[in-house]
């Protein structure tokens, strides 16, 4: 059976949505909109059902659950929720994990990272990625960014069902991307408390012929041929090599829900460049962030000891200059020398360092600090 949102939780969802309108010299604020929206057009609503857990393919202590989505340009659509409790009943404390691009959540150690901690794990695995793919799908096929926002609204209101009163969420690459927008979007509605950004995928790491010509043309033409897949796209393989442990990496993942190489199309261009300019614009988000980053970058070339100690995929550079365009109640920024793109997957010990940044700035929240 799969998570249906209550009618309550739809309202205030739906209300999330709504902006003031004006009629006349009058101003009839969303309430009165999203009521008549709600209770009109939306018919009946089925009260809120209890997810079916089952193990996970990590294995205990992960369980996972499908939610139904609404159906796409694709057809049928689903999301994965996954979680890792830290006692035998939730906690009031939680996090939820965004992954990124061409990826699925796998990081088996965060999540008990967060157990031990006393707070409870949640990732999820977006529509058609890892878990949520399904084969009359294109793998992390996207049009806008903002489809997935139904998917962290649906998570958020879970958590919080569970009995939530404080909540982290936890955005990888352009899973780091979508987290900041949705941030901005959902305002001081917002159902989590903070935000925590590994990486996030500020800029296309290309030169400035492709970012200032190549990439608007493609841009352009996702407007209207989105599912046209660029030839030779996807990302660097050695970076895939770099974490494999059946390549040169320590992890375990699944190589088909995570190929070597991801295909791109033009919509997926498209989406993603819109999100750069929103973030270029300037986000403004109500809760405390902190984002984090690798000291340099490495660059696609021969294959060496380099990828394992800096990012392979993305532009440091770029990743600091749309931090600083965020305004926040506790905006922070931290380097972590040596890391790799994915910070908690780098070698140790890059990682514990990268995982004591983490809780020191969760710790320093709980005081009531703002760092």
């Amino acid at each position: 059976m799969t998570y249906q949102i209550s009618k309550l939780s739809q309202y205030r969802l739906l209300l999330m949505h709504c902006q003031p309108i004006r009629f006349g010299s009058g101003i009839f604020y969303s309430l009165l909109l999203s009521f008549f929206l709600l209770f009109i057009f939306a018919g009946p609503v089925k009260a809120q059902t209890v997810l079916h857990w089952q193990e996970d393919v990590l294995g205990v202590p992960y369980e996972s659950a499908e939610i139904e989505l609404d159906s796409d340009y694709e057809g049928e659509v689903v999301m994965t929720l996954i979680r890792s409790l830290a006692g035998d009943k939730p906690a009031k404390e939680a996090a939820l994990y965004v992954h990124g691009f061409g990826d699925y959540f796998f990081q088996h150690e965060l999540g008990l990272h967060f157990n031990e901690k006393g707070i409870d794990f949640y990732a999820v695995d977006l529509r058609k990625y890892g878990r949520s793919y399904r084969p009359h799908q294109r793998l992390a096929n996207v049009r806008d960014l903002s489809e997935y926002y139904e998917e962290l609204d649906l998570s958020l209101e879970y958590i919080r069902s569970e009995g939530a009163e404080w909540i982290l969420l936890i955005g990888h690459s352009t899973g780091g991307l979508t987290t900041s927008l949705y941030a901005h979007y959902r305002g001081e509605q917002a159902l989590f408390d903070a935000l925590l950004l590994n990486s996030p995928f500020y800029d296309f790491n290309a030169g400035f012929i492709a970012r200032w010509v190549m990439l608007p043309f493609a841009s352009w033409r996702g407007g209207f041929n989105p599912d046209l897949e660029i030839e030779g796209s996807g990302l660097p393989s050695n970076y895939s090599r770099s974490l494999h442990r059946d390549l040169d990496g320590e992890w375990e993942f699944n190589r088909e829900w995570k190929p070597d190489h991801t295909p791109i199309n033009y919509g997926w261009i498209r989406a993603i460049r819109q999100g750069h300019r929103r973030v270029a614009g300037g986000l403004e988000i109500s809760v405390p962030v902190l984002i984090m980053l690798s000291d340099h970058s490495n660059y696609e070339g021969e294959w060496g000891d380099h990828f394992f100690r800096g990012d392979a995929i993305l532009n440091v550079d770029h990743i600091r200059s749309g931090a600083e365009k965020i305004t926040s109640p506790g905006r922070h920024i931290e380097v972590i020398t040596g890391g790799m793109h994915d910070l908690i997957l780098s070698p140790e010990p890059v990682r514990r360092e990268a995982y004591r940044v983490i809780f020191h700035w969760l710790e320093n929240l709980r005081s009531g600090g703002q760092e």
